[in-house]
């Protein structure tokens, strides 16, 4: 571009007045000032822009091809100057999040809600898939952030906890009484043991922790869906390694029975996964303030 934004504000203005007296009082410019800045334009272009007439000014030919031109660039610039504020004010925008069903389903949907009662224009794009399957998303941008099971070890990912949860084994009525007291990790996996695929986090953290404990955990059955490890349990066919808080219910109403172990599975964190050294966009800022204020609550 020749020529400063500025000098085509005051060229459209000028134009459209036909008057540098009545331009100045939208500009807020004095008049001398407004007639160096059209010199300098019709210098930098090498055209002449204006006539000047003793009634004010009026386009040339070559004028009134620039404006119509710069009219409508200026256009395009106010308005995606307006739809940026709207961004801003979280009037417009999109917010994409990566998040498996569980999470989504038993952490992440009350704050969906929330965020989406407050600001109703707002799209959201909720892109499904394990950890493993979200990070690469986190740095390539197609996510703004993931919700993820902890912990993430990864330079490039910063992660921040959100929720403590415990891993848990749970039986139905078959082995409840074989339970009366707490057992090793020993015994319990003389049982057939019911757990997520590998390439679940969940998964991986309970595997990697038994193993460094010196047992091999060979489950009886690998499922997809979380929500059939309950299920499994209840019909008796094993042992499931689930998730608390999120089986709490089933647990509560007596559908299966956490199995007392000797040596607790140490807690870990659901949490959020970003890009490092990106700052989120206003929808994202937001939302996670959201759920940090939930948090402190």
């Amino acid at each position: 571009m020749k020529a400063k934004l500025d000098l085509y504000r005051i060229f459209v203005e000028v134009a459209e007045r036909k008057s540098l007296s009545k331009a100045k009082e939208h500009l807020f410019m004095s008049q001398p000032a407004i007639s160096q800045a059209l010199k300098q334009l019709e210098e930098s272009l090498n055209q002449r822009l204006f006539h000047r007439e003793s009634r004010g000014v009026e386009l040339t030919t070559e004028g009134k091809v620039l404006y119509q031109y710069v009219k409508d660039a200026l256009h395009l610039i106010d308005q995606g100057e307006k739809q940026l504020d709207a961004y801003q004010q979280l009037e417009a925008g999109e917010l994409s999040i990566g998040v498996g069903d569980t999470v989504s389903k038993y952490y992440l949907l009350p704050f969906l809600q929330a965020f989406h009662e407050r600001y109703p224009n707002v799209h959201f794009k909720i892109v499904n898939g394990t950890t493993l399957e979200l990070l690469p998303l986190v740095k390539s941008g197609e996510v703004d952030f993931a919700v993820c099971n902890l912990p993430v070890t990864d330079p490039v990912i910063e992660t921040k906890p959100c929720l403590e949860v415990r891993d848990v084994f749970v039986c139905g009525e078959k082995y409840h009484d074989n339970f009366s007291q707490p057992i090793s990790i020993e015994t319990l996996l003389t049982y057939p043991i019911i757990s997520l695929e590998k390439k679940s986090n969940s998964r991986r953290f309970v595997e990697n922790y038994l193993i460094s404990k010196g047992f091999e955990y060979t489950p009886t059955f690998e499922i997809g869906s979380y929500d059939l490890l309950v299920e499994f349990a209840k019909i008796n066919v094993g042992i499931a390694a689930v998730v608390r808080p999120f089986s709490d219910e089933a647990i509560n109403r007596g559908e299966v029975y956490e199995v007392p172990l000797l040596e607790p599975l140490p807690t870990r964190h659901i949490g959020l996964c970003l890009k490092n050294n990106v700052p989120p966009s206003q929808a994202a800022r937001t939302f996670m303030e959201m759920m940090n204020d939930d948090l402190k609550i």
